[in-house]
């Protein structure tokens, strides 16, 4: 049997609950087989981001060129890529690929860890507008992360859910996953708007370990992208998956602050 490849472009986090390290765990729950460019690597924990070190722009490049050089990628996401040379490196070699063989792309535009610190600099996020938003097949952004995209206020309403995530289609992106977890209220309202639109609720779960909850849900959606589903089919799944790695993270029980999901809570403990 042959499984499908997805390839992370993301940060490494060294407490294992986020970036690279939960892309690949949310690749191989849902049956993909992971590979990775590293675009930065963090010294961080549930608590705190205390160093992050960025990947040179051209060993990113030289990354994505081994890993397109061996392996047939079937989807890409994209996490937390840091400055505008990095940005325009990871952009310049997925347009050369993608003209040879098309394959989608998850694009979450990282900006801020779940401790707080910062992981985008300001001048980047001008770069990810113009680079990379036009190249995402989904874009999943929370509300926080819609608002600086588009120098606004975060959303408070459906409606200016909606308002936001048409303005960033406008910026290039054929969907646009607008994640309410931010919002207020015991329901949580994701929209996917665009071509296959979708309003997924859930209610929200009384736990702290939501750590790596975005870089999980988008790649679970590019694993079943890499899978053949179509939009709407793949974010449908990956809210499902996520919604039971959040009930069952309280399991895990990991670290002394926002500890990470579950990604693996439909087959530990199995038999």
């Amino acid at each position: 049997m042959t499984y499908p490849i997805a390839l992370t472009i993301a940060g490494s986090d060294s407490g294992g609950g986020a970036g690279i390290q939960a892309d690949l765990k949310s690749f191989s729950a849902l049956g993909v087989y992971g590979a990775s460019v590293i675009t930065a690597i963090t010294a961080q924990n549930t608590r705190t981001v205390a160093a992050v070190e960025s990947v040179s722009p051209g060993m990113v490049a030289a990354q994505i060129d081994a890993v397109f050089g061996d392996l047939d990628i079937r989807a890409v996401k994209i996490g937390m890529v840091g400055g505008p040379e990095r940005i325009a490196a990871v952009a310049d070699r997925l347009k050369v690929f993608q003209e040879a063989s098309p394959f989608p792309i998850v694009l979450d535009p990282v900006m801020v860890a779940k401790s707080g610190d910062a992981l985008l600099p300001d001048q980047a996020v001008t770069a990810l507008r113009d680079c990379l938003i036009p190249l995402a097949t989904v874009l999943t952004p929370n509300l926080p992360e819609a608002a600086r995209l588009l120098d606004l206020a975060p959303a408070d309403t459906t409606e200016a859910m909606q308002e936001q995530g048409q303005a960033l289609l406008a910026l290039g992106a054929t969907h646009v996953l607008m994640k309410g977890g931010h919002a207020s209220g015991d329901i949580c309202t994701d929209l996917l708007i665009g071509p296959q639109p979708l309003a997924l609720s859930a209610p929200r779960q009384n736990t702290r370990n939501t750590h790596g909850t975005g870089c999980s849900l988008s790649s679970a959606i590019a694993a079943g992208l890499a899978q053949g589903m179509d939009v709407a089919e793949a974010v449908t799944r990956a809210h499902r998956w996520l919604q039971g790695a959040i009930a069952a993270a309280d399991d895990l029980s990991v670290g002394l602050g926002h500890g990470p999901v579950h990604h693996f809570h439909a087959l530990w403990g199995q038999s």
